[in-house]
């Protein structure tokens, strides 16, 4: 949310965003979270050494906490399956429901962001 205010003849712009808006941009712009999810938009249900082998830069202390922050916030749920030792991450319908969102982000960066940056390379 934008608020606009004015004093005398001079116009300032107050940019007040809305404190859900904040939340969730911190939340999906968390490092790690963002591909967390797009792997799981792409592929599907993953085992934890799945995702750890597509997110590799990502330590597996991190990865854990990313997929409780995930859990908590209810964007993924943990799946345990009792016959055997199998665990896998899926994404709710609340982190389905970012599908549009992560296409947004994929087009925008093919558009602008196609060269590489010097940390990158």
């Amino acid at each position: 949310m934008q608020m606009m205010s004015t004093q005398g003849t001079d116009a300032t712009v107050d940019f007040t965003l809305c404190p859900r808006f904040e939340r969730t941009f911190s939340f999906l712009g968390k490092k790690w979270n963002g591909l967390i999810i797009d792997v799981l938009l792409q592929e599907g249900p993953q085992r934890f050494r799945d995702l750890a082998h597509k997110v590799p830069r990502c330590s597996d202390r991190v990865l854990v906490e990313r997929l409780k922050e995930l859990e908590e916030n209810g964007v993924i749920v943990r799946q345990t399956f009792p016959d055997n030792a199998l665990i896998e991450y899926e994404l709710t319908q609340k982190g389905q429901e970012l599908q549009s969102v992560m296409t947004a982000v994929h087009a925008w960066s093919d558009k602008w962001s196609c060269s590489p940056t010097p940390a990158e390379k």
